[in-house]
């Protein structure tokens, strides 16, 4: 049995196989429409979602399985001891995701659970997202040997970016992030990444000129939100806030910045238009962003499908 919690225990022709059998299930999905028939998927979250609960959902629907949802809140995991409640519900289903907030959460999950455990998303690791987004590359350049710009907070989502990109030696990711958010990935992990020659630490004390020289040479630019999801509407974090969109907003991704650039921008959602990304950019390369966002669907598809029979 294989757990998804990131990218450390697959390797590249495993991960290229997820890929490949989630092009073919976008393209043929008549095919796989009985492919997890009678399976069934229970879904956990503690963050809010959209994306992550709607692919997850249809997902299995379309592959001939069921699905079962709940609320984190709603759940006896809050009471207390865990790992018999992880054990409980794998009695139940074939397999789980769970859209958690801290990435030891996840471990437990992966540590305990009787069937195959899918990180639908921590603090420290989005591995799904980037498999959409290595999906949508694949789609929009033919391969995987990219030149990739990252510009914005060092988060979930860039460090699977980072994992990925090492993992696969394929493609360059370059990372600018100024901000750092506080996650799990261990002292070595960007080191590590970097020593593959498939990641690239830009100087976040950089000038936005120089900036702009790299974006002019990037096949696509990828943003993602500086504030977390959980954080942005509430008055608590309203000071923090402030300070990190004070601090950010020189690394907007608008027309200024992208001038001279014909990269395409991708951007996992949720939006928080005029902050990291300017309207009329999101509004250009929105075809790109939805192709990025239903891909979700597809290769999550591919992950359940893999994990279950494949592998």
């Amino acid at each position: 049995m294989k757990n998804m919690l990131n990218f450390k225990n697959f390797t590249a022709d495993e991960l290229m196989k997820i890929l490949e059998t989630a092009l073919d299930m976008k393209k043929e999905p008549a095919k796989y429409a009985d492919a997890l028939k009678g399976r069934k998927l229970y879904t956990l979250f503690e963050k809010t979602s959209t994306r992550t609960f709607l692919s997850f959902t249809t997902g299995i629907t379309e592959l001939g399985g069921t699905y079962y949802n709940q609320l984190w809140k709603d759940s006896n995991f809050v009471l207390g001891e865990p790992v018999s409640e992880i054990k409980y519900v794998g009695r139940n289903v074939d397999i789980i995701m769970a859209r958690l907030i801290k990435n030891e959460t996840v471990e437990l999950f992966g540590a305990n659970s009787l069937v195959p455990f899918i990180n639908g998303c921590d603090n420290s690791y989005h591995p799904c997202q980037i498999l959409a987004d290595a999906l949508t590359i694949i789609e929009k350049f033919g391969s995987l040997d990219v030149d990739l710009m990252y510009i914005g907070a060092k988060n979930n989502v860039f460090n699977s970016l980072v994992e990925f990109f090492a993992k696969m030696k394929r493609g360059t990711l370059y990372g600018l992030t100024p901000l750092v958010n506080n996650t799990a990935c261990g002292s070595d992990f960007y080191e590590e990444a970097k020593a593959t020659g498939h990641y690239v630490e830009l100087d976040p004390a950089m000038s936005m000129a120089e900036a702009k020289i790299y974006a002019k040479k990037m096949q696509a630019i990828y943003t993602d939100t500086w504030v977390d999801m959980e954080f942005f509407n509430d008055p608590a974090h309203q000071k923090q806030k402030e300070e990190t969109l004070a601090k950010m907003m020189p690394y907007q991704v608008n027309d200024e910045f992208l001038e001279g650039s014909e990269a395409l921008v991708f951007h996992d959602m949720p939006i928080h238009t005029g902050f990291e990304i300017s309207e009329s950019v999101e509004m250009k390369h929105m075809e790109t962003i939805l192709d990025e966002a239903e891909n979700r669907r597809h290769a999550e598809k591919a992950v359940m499908l893999y994990l279950l029979t494949m592998c």
